[in-house]
């Protein structure tokens, strides 16, 4: 059996770790391990903390039992990605969504009950409010759109050497639909004052110690991107009431940026006249370099820039990699593309190493910030090994590279062109 590493064990956990990870892991870890996967695990007492065996990703099924099929990057918090393979509806099924969170599911989320709950609006506007979710649905104008949200850390595995932090393949992404109301009509309820420079969201999850007053993360976006009219606050998730991993009651979709702006569980928006300096707002949290650095490279704090827009990507959903498929015959690919930056507008593959490209279908988005559906017939044209590489432009030219672009300390924006191998047979 071999073992690949996960998310570091925070200093405040290592004792509870050290006895076992979570709830089903109680009592004696170790046989409970080896009962989950049905035999005897040699050597497991020298298991390094922070690491444990890959298979234990298809035992967890009670941690996230209203998913299906992801596999499990982290348990406290709660981390989870989708096999590219289950991406392939045009809109993310709720039970095949990633989910990245940071401290604890609220208990008001798990038990739905919104005794006490409210959202207040304060800080730089002229009149704070405190609403109901029933107030929010019913005085604004209530908005659907099918929006991508996307982890920063998306193809942080591939990075040499290794970045820090969950390593993401490329399943942190997903395209759901989501119902509820324009942030920036409720900030104009509330008459942003024009010493407005950030938002800083405040949300109910407990810190991972649990430590009183003490956020497990808390955000922000410019005021002008909180104004923007797909930057949303949001009560449903594909026709849903918002699960209680997804934030319910309520959440914000700040669509094109990191999903961490994208808080869950929302209590407080708090319009500010600086740069919110909120929880994993500051040091490398959601940062890049500033300047092209060397792999490996230290980066001092104050050469990183706070991470905006997302790049441009796409996905292959079908077929999987290391199909077999019939040699001079056409094939269906197909997938996805997104950009942080808008709209994509080309989507190209190719099977020869990309000695040659060929312009893919697609589709428009259903709205702005939604991925589009590409999809093309390919004639691998003699038996053998193949690779198909896929590219997206989007509409500010912007285009995937075919190696990992810019080693970051963080491992974020890794929008390397997807590769899958294909045998014609």
């Amino acid at each position: 059996m071999h073992h690949r590493a996960r998310q570091p064990i925070p200093p405040t956990c290592t004792a509870q770790h050290a006895a076992g990870r979570r709830n089903f892991l109680r009592g004696s870890a170790l046989a409970t391990l080896a009962a989950a996967l049905g035999g005897p695990i040699p050597f497991a007492d020298k298991l390094a903390p922070g690491l444990f065996p890959d298979a234990l990703a298809q035992t967890v099924a009670d941690l996230l039992p209203d998913k299906r099929g992801l596999r499990v990057l982290s348990d406290r918090p709660i981390v989870a990605e989708t096999p590219v393979t289950l991406l392939d509806d045009d809109l993310t099924p709720i039970e095949r969504h990633f989910v990245r969170n940071n401290g604890h599911v609220p208990e008001r989320a798990e038990k739905r009950d919104l005794t006490g709950w409210s959202l207040t609006i304060d800080g730089e506007v002229d009149k704070p409010l405190k609403l109901t979710l029933a107030e929010l649905q019913s005085q604004f104008p209530k908005v659907t759109r099918a929006l991508v949200i996307e982890c920063a850390g998306n193809g942080r595995a591939a990075f040499n050497p290794p970045a820090s932090g969950n390593q993401w393949t490329l399943g942190g992404v997903g395209c759901a639909n989501y119902t509820g109301v324009r942030l920036g009509d409720v900030l104009r309820r509330a008459g942003v004052k024009q010493s407005a420079v950030y938002i800083g969201y405040q949300s109910e999850d407990a810190h991972l110690s649990r430590a009183p007053g003490k956020h497990a993360i808390s955000r922000g976006v410019p005021i002008a991107k909180a104004l923007d009219e797909h930057t949303l606050l949001v009560w449903e998730m594909n026709g849903q009431p918002l699960p209680a991993l997804h934030g319910w009651p309520l959440r914000l979709v700040c669509p094109g940026w990191p999903a961490s702006t994208s808080g869950k569980w929302l209590t407080r928006i708090w319009v500010r006249d600086r740069e919110h300096d909120g929880e994993k707002m500051t040091g490398h949290s959601y940062r890049m370099p500033k300047f092209p650095v060397a792999p490996g490279t230290k980066v001092e704090a104050a050469d990183m820039a706070i991470l905006e827009q997302l790049p441009v990507k796409s996905v292959i959903t079908l077929p999987a990699s290391g199909a077999e498929v019939p040699a001079a015959q056409s094939v269906l690919l197909r997938g996805h593309a997104w950009s942080g930056w808008g709209d994509v507008k080309a989507m190209h593959l190719s099977y020869d190493f990309g000695a040659t490209w060929v312009a893919a279908k697609l589709s428009a988005p259903r709205n702005r910030f939604a991925w589009q559906r590409w999809s093309v017939e390919l004639k691998l044209p003699t038996k053998g090994y193949y690779e198909v590489w896929a590219r997206a432009t989007d509409e500010k030219g912007f285009q995937q590279p075919m190696l990992v672009p810019g080693w970051n300390p963080e491992g974020y924006c890794n929008n390397a062109m997807h590769r899958i191998a294909l045998k014609a047979v």
